[in-house]
């Protein structure tokens, strides 16, 4: 029973996925801001949809997150997202489509991007 909910929930967020990357992509002016969320950690990628390349790329588990202390993982979610943006500068990156990746825009998904609007990027 309960793996059937496990293989449905699965299978929710695989269809969800798919329409939102029929929409979003990413080129090397404007890349594709993309999260994954885990139980322990999140991860954000900017991809170059066009080339087929990963531009940069952070986690919670990166050390200058680590450093702030004991936080919460919505607060863990905001550095990710202002790290990442202050690595988009340096790569010449202003602009970026966001990719939720199936995810609810909600609790730390939101808080990725809202840490990339406060650090500089325009979503």
């Amino acid at each position: 029973m309960i793996e059937a909910y496990r293989e449905q929930r699965k299978a929710a967020r695989a269809r969800r996925k798919r329409h939102i990357r029929a929409k979003v992509n990413g080129t090397a002016e404007c890349p594709r801001l993309v999260v994954f969320r885990s139980l322990k950690s999140m991860y954000c990628q900017l991809i170059d949809d066009l080339a087929r390349k990963t531009l940069t790329g952070v986690s919670t588990s990166n050390q200058v997150v680590a450093e702030k202390g004991k936080l919460t993982k919505t607060a863990q979610s905001k550095e990710l997202g202002m790290l990442i943006a202050a690595k988009a500068k340096e790569l010449g990156i202003t602009r970026v489509v966001f990719d939720r990746n199936g995810y609810p825009y909600h609790g730390r998904v939101a808080a990725v991007a809202q840490g990339a609007r406060e650090g500089g990027l325009i979503l």
